[in-house]
Formats: structure tokens, sequence, C-alpha cells
């Protein structure tokens, strides 16, 4: 009942902020016309009404059905909240034009100026399109203490938040798995959100997960869009592929310790403490940390944990979530960065959560060799 009573508080706010996202683009457009401010067309009118409404609109049919025509509403409602995000920020800048150049006393082209920076968000969101279509390796090397003889000069994949759903499914997961394997590595973590939550036939989503191959395992944690409720389908299918789920437990593999928690039991400080105190870790060996958000690294660093792999941040994407997702998640919020003696490394991921946008944040396999 109260996750239920979350989701309706959810829907309502995000479909307000929309309203009020079409309301400024409406308004901005129709106050810069030539004729002056006035409604428009009714069939304008209706076109800008429908917009406002297909994302949540989209999203909820996303989460019941899977055909041919949800998957396509699906994929334009996506661009279009993504396209208005950009249109939305040009529209701000107008105003601001417009209000400095009143204030200045200059007799500025409001409509060429609207016309100018809508055309440059839309050019702008077009290309954040192209962007996310095209994953990045990325390549660092990691230095731990303690790490095993076996595993000095040892490669290692890190993926995560393919969000395999409407808008990317078992083909693009098994473009990932062909790009993973040319690199060779001798382990491979999927730090979560493999599936998006959405409804989909999760068997036959993973199956490109079978063709993974690693001397040293493939392994998988949870992430948030799979523990939206019961789990349970996607980590059959994902086990079924011969991935390696781990749940609150640790896996020896030539002396390196490798522990894997779910998002479910890592996002509150309490369960995760619970979680890596019950594994039992030895703090005098080097270890891994799988899991999927980089929410509680201190926690992390206090059980003695010495790499923590994560994803979730998405980098936030494109702006101006990138600014949020860096507020909230500070130097974790990308790429390899240290808390005492731990470090950690988080990925922008594979995907894309909603609008299958990339701006400011590329989409990439991690490789990772240890010294």
């Amino acid at each position: 009942m109260r996750l239920r009573k979350r989701l309706v508080a959810f829907i309502i706010i995000a479909q307000s902020f929309l309203l009020l996202a079409h309301f400024v683009l409406y308004e901005t457009w129709t106050f810069s016309s030539p004729n002056g401010h006035s409604a428009g067309p009714l069939w304008i009118n209706l076109v800008v009404g429908f917009l406002s409404v297909t994302f949540v609109l989209a999203s909820l049919l996303a989460f019941r059905y899977t055909n041919a025509f949800v998957r396509t509403f699906y994929r334009v409602a996506a661009v279009w909240v993504g396209l208005l995000s950009f249109l939305a920020i040009a529209a701000a800048c107008c105003w601001i034009i417009f209000a400095v150049a009143v204030l200045a006393g200059l007799n500025a082209d409001f409509h060429r100026i609207v016309e100018l920076l809508f055309g440059v968000a839309a050019v702008t969101g077009f290309c954040g399109i192209l962007n996310a279509s095209w994953t990045r390796v990325t390549r660092t090397t990691v230095r731990l203490a303690n790490l095993p003889a076996a595993w000095r000069g040892r490669k290692a994949a890190l993926i995560s938040d393919l969000h395999l759903g409407h808008v990317r499914n078992s083909g693009f997961l098994r473009r990932m798995v062909a790009q993973i394997l040319r690199e060779e590595p001798h382990a491979i973590f999927i730090a979560g959100d493999l599936y998006d939550g959405t409804a989909i036939d999760a068997a036959r989503a993973a199956e490109p997960l079978a063709l993974l191959s690693a001397s040293h395992g493939v392994y998988f944690v949870a992430g948030n869009h799979e523990q939206f409720g019961d789990d349970s389908k996607y980590l059959q299918a994902i086990a079924a592929a011969g991935v390696r789920v781990l749940n609150n437990e640790k896996v020896e593999v030539d002396g390196l310790q490798i522990i894997g928690v779910p998002y479910r039991n890592a996002w509150r400080h309490n369960s995760l403490a619970s979680a890596l105190h019950s594994i039992r870790l030895d703090r005098d060996r080097a270890s891994i940390l799988l899991t999927h958000a980089p929410d509680h690294p201190e926690i992390a660093e206090a059980a003695g944990i010495s790499l923590q792999l994560s994803g979730h941040t998405h980098l936030g994407q494109f702006i101006p979530w990138s600014w949020i997702a860096r507020r909230i998640y500070r130097q974790f919020v990308y790429g390899l960065s240290r808390i005492g003696k731990m470090q950690v490394f988080t990925s922008s991921g594979a995907g894309t959560w909603g609008p299958p946008l990339r701006l400011g944040s590329n989409p990439e396999i991690v490789v990772l060799q240890f010294e």
C-alpha cells in the first residue's frame, strides 16, 4: 500500500512538471509570434495537450504490456520528453535574453531569438540521440593493496544499466556481449539494471548472456529496476543464461574476494552494513564489492572493501539532470575515486532510462586492469 501511494505521488509530480514545461514552451512560442500573443489554432492546442501526457501514459502502458504498438509509442514519447528538456532550457534562456533586452532598452527580435534557440535545442537533442547509440570502451588501471599475484595484469569488464525493455532489447545486449568478448576479460561484472523493469520476456531478453565467457567468472548483482517488485523472474533468467547472481555473498577466485550486495540490501546505511558484516570479509586480503549504486561508499570502506564497482548514476545522461546527479553523488558520480583506503569506480552505464539521449555522458563498457 505504501509503495502504491509513493508511485501515485511520483506520477502526479512527474505529470505536473511535464504540464508546466509544455505550458512554458507554448507560451514562449505564442508570445513571440509575429501575430502577438494568441491561443493559436485548436489543433495546435490539442497536439500540445496530448504531448504533455504521452510519457506518463506510455510508461504506464509499458509496465503492463509489451507489443509493437506500446514499444513504438513508448520510444516516441521517450524521445519527445528528452527533447522537451532541451527546449525548456531554451525557453528559459529566451525569457532571460528578453528581460535583459527590455532592461537595457534594446529592441530585440524576440521571435527570431526563440526560433534560433529552439532550433539549437532540437539539434542538440538529436545529437544526444546519436551519442546514446554509440557505446565506447573506457579503460582504466586499478592498483589494489594486497592484490593476489595471480591477478596482477588481469582484466575485468564492468557493464551496467543496459535497461532492456521497450527501447533496447536482446539485439542491443547481443552487441554489448560481442564488444565485451573482444576485450578478452578474465572476469565480467554486471552491476545491475540489466532490465528496465517494464513488461518484457525476461528469459528471451537474457539469452545473449549465455555467450559471455570469462575464465574467472561472470557475475551479476540486482539494481533498483530489477527490484521495483518481485525480482525472481529477472534473476532466474540471468542465472539460466549461466551468469552467477550474487545475493549478499562472497566468492573467492585465486585469492581475490568478490562480493555482491543487491540494491534492495544496499540503499540504506544499516542494511548495507549488516549485509557486509554477515559476509565475513577478510580485511587483510584484496576484495571487490559489486553493488548497483554508489550510495554509501563510507560503509563499504569501513567494512574493509578494497574496490567498489557500481553504476546507477548514468552521469545524469544529459542536462539538467547531470547537474542533479553530480549534486547527489559528488565525486562518486562517475569514474575512479577514493574514500579512505577504498577505491570506487562508477560507470555511466551502457543504456539509458527514459529518454534515449546522452549529452555530456557517454554509454560505456569499462575495462579494468589490475596492478
